[in-house]
């Protein structure tokens, strides 16, 4: 059986109330850390009553506390982005599906519906990188649905964008307002001198193959009591999954790479809680409050180094990251912080399990399962940590950072420890 959706033209849910028309500043990290990147996610929900109705109200009441977002990003002067408080809405789209989440295998991977399917899209005359946030909702023969989300990164981090989409859901849930009032303040954040541009980086275009690995809650607490024992100290579930993967990584490419090549690696990092002397509240502040941490080793080095010892490695920069935002801030780096090195002997990772998108909940508890699609690029290896559909825990690792011919190793060197 082919399984289809069928979409209504995309139209604006402007907010439910008169809201204050402005020109806003982004902050300096809003127009550093990811400029005009949209980010797309995917909730999956078994069961629901009309929640197309409920969730187009919610919004349109969310976007009175949260009336920013249902403006537009302009550009006034190039390379300047702001936000026009103009209230036109955000794009929604209505859609139906000709089968139940059972027959899509709840929507796990191999995706059995084309992505496209499940995402909002606006009109073809409007510029998705000028919109902030879009929505669809598609509700399947079953009576489960799901909440397909495109969010700018220039206007959201992951956890700002969680924290809005948490507000919908308790405007769906009939709260008079959100119980986290939203906090906007960009122009709190130091905008520090900015260092000469260099040579515009190079990009290396690679053949990355996505993958899906488990990684079960009783490796990792082995690995953690391993490490308390060797070290009296306390590590994070986040600690021992990166150096799994850092470490199993380096193997499987070392066979492209020099023994004394670099494999570097490339967290990105919240620093909220640095920031609660510079913003008039952290509690509520939806902008994005990311930096990077870099550690980098040879191939030889990670090979030879155990598993406890790249935990360490791990917490070492975590907390020499501390220190180097607020150097940034108080204008004391120069160089260009937010610029990631390209290559194949780079990986990035981003972890999506605590950021709030599994916590929202628009009247029907909180999603089996979330997960997103930003997983066609080809410059920059990378990996996704998500929590695993429910039942199941541990942690899923959704891998585009290995081509074909280093992919299934690194899989199975990953499932050794899994």
């Amino acid at each position: 059986m082919s399984y289809s959706v069928t979409k209504s033209s995309p139209f604006l849910i402007p907010p439910s109330a008169p809201t204050p028309s402005s020109t806003l500043p982004l902050s300096s990290i809003d127009k550093t850390a990811a400029p005009r990147v949209t980010v797309e996610f995917i909730q999956v929900f078994r069961h629901g009553q009309e929640p197309t109705n409920a969730i187009k109200e919610a919004f349109a009441k969310a976007l009175v506390y949260y009336y920013p977002v249902a403006g537009r990003i302009v550009e006034s002067n190039p390379g300047e982005p702001e936000i026009e408080c103009s209230g036109e809405g955000i794009w929604f789209v209505e859609a139906s599906a000709n089968c139940s989440l059972e027959d899509v295998n709840q929507l796990d991977r191999p995706l059995r519906i084309p992505k496209e399917e499940l995402l909002p899209h606006p009109p073809k005359d409007v510029k998705i990188e000028d919109c902030i946030l879009l929505a669809q909702v598609t509700e399947f023969t079953c009576g489960g649905f799901t909440v397909g989300i495109c969010f700018s990164h220039t206007v959201f981090d992951g956890q700002g964008a969680a924290q809005f989409m948490k507000a919908v859901g308790e405007m769906a849930r009939r709260f008079p307002k959100p119980t986290t009032p939203p906090v906007w303040s960009r122009e709190s954040i130091p905008d520090p001198p900015k260092p000469p541009h260099g040579p515009s980086p190079s990009f290396t275009v690679l053949k990355l193959e996505t993958s899906i690995v488990e990684i079960s809650q009783q490796s990792i607490s082995n690995i953690k009591d391993e490490f308390t024992r060797d070290t009296n100290q306390w590590c994070s579930t986040f600690d021992v999954v990166t150096a799994m993967l850092w470490k199993c990584r380096a193997k499987a490419i070392s066979s492209s790479l020099k023994p004394d090549d670099e494999v570097r690696l490339n967290v990105t990092a919240s620093t909220r809680h640095l920031l609660h002397d510079i913003l008039p509240s952290v509690n509520g502040y939806y902008g994005n409050c990311v930096y990077p941490i870099a550690m980098a080793k040879s191939i030889n080095e990670i090979n030879k180094t155990s598993l406890v010892e790249v935990v360490s490695l791990i917490r070492d920069a975590k907390e020499a990251f501390k220190t180097r935002f607020v150097d940034w801030m108080m204008g004391g780096l120069k160089d260009t912080h937010y610029n990631m090195p390209c290559g194949y002997g780079n990986l990035a990772v981003s972890d999506w399990t605590s950021l709030g998108f599994n916590e929202v909940d628009y009247g029907w508890g909180a999603p089996s399962f979330v997960f997103t699609l930003n997983d066609d690029a080809n410059t920059i290896p990378f990996a996704i940590y998500l929590k695993p559909p429910a039942p199941k825990q541990g942690i899923r690792l959704m891998l585009r950072c290995a081509e074909k011919e280093h992919s299934k190793v690194l899989c199975d060197e990953l499932l050794k420890l899994a």
